[in-house]
């Protein structure tokens, strides 16, 4: 798949992507004014540029923890069936928890993690994600917070990858293939 030539159209600007960031940043330190400490949960590997540009932004004490799940691996459409292949380091029982996702798209993957994540009781869950692509839900899922509504584009760029390609571009951009009719 990835032998295709392909090119990347910008879609999201680094410039609005650090915008939005902030707004979001705003958005939950109000939302959380009464908290004394987050647990900020990343999806990896997507959300890692995201979290870090995120958690920079929020006034507030934060604690970072990793997940990674999988359900694309290097395909362009979800498998539908998640994998976790890292959990988490510390425990979230009765405490306030975010997760970070980079992208929803079908909702298996967020769906799933939090599932799991509810399962250890923490006291609130939360869900951020950069980017939505709403018309490809396929399990009723929706992000408390959304940076970005997407059309259904693949993209990559900000963390997102195509087969672990383009993760470092500043931007998101949407995959173009020039061999395509």
């Amino acid at each position: 798949m990835t032998d295709r030539p392909y090119v990347i159209d910008k879609l999201i600007s680094a410039k609005a992507i650090a915008a939005r960031i902030e707004d979001l940043a705003r958005e939950i330190e109000s939302y959380y004014a009464d908290v004394d400490k987050l647990v900020v949960v990343g999806l990896l590997r997507g959300s890692f540029v995201f979290i870090a540009d995120l958690v920079r932004e929020i006034d507030k004490v934060i604690e970072v923890d990793f997940i990674e799940a999988s359900s694309y691996g290097d395909a362009m459409v979800s498998s539908r069936e998640v994998r976790i292949l890292k959990d988490l380091g510390g425990k979230i029982e009765g405490r306030d928890v975010l997760v970070v996702e980079d992208l929803v798209d079908t909702g298996f993957t967020l769906s799933h993690v939090v599932t799991l994540l509810k399962a250890r009781k923490p006291k609130s869950l939360r869900c951020i994600a950069l980017l939505d692509k709403p018309t490809r839900r396929e399990v009723d899922f929706t992000a408390d917070w959304i940076g970005f509504e997407i059309p259904d584009e693949f993209v990559v760029g900000y963390g997102i990858d195509f087969a672990q390609r383009n993760r470092n571009l500043p931007y998101i951009g949407k995959v173009r293939f020039t061999d395509d009719a």
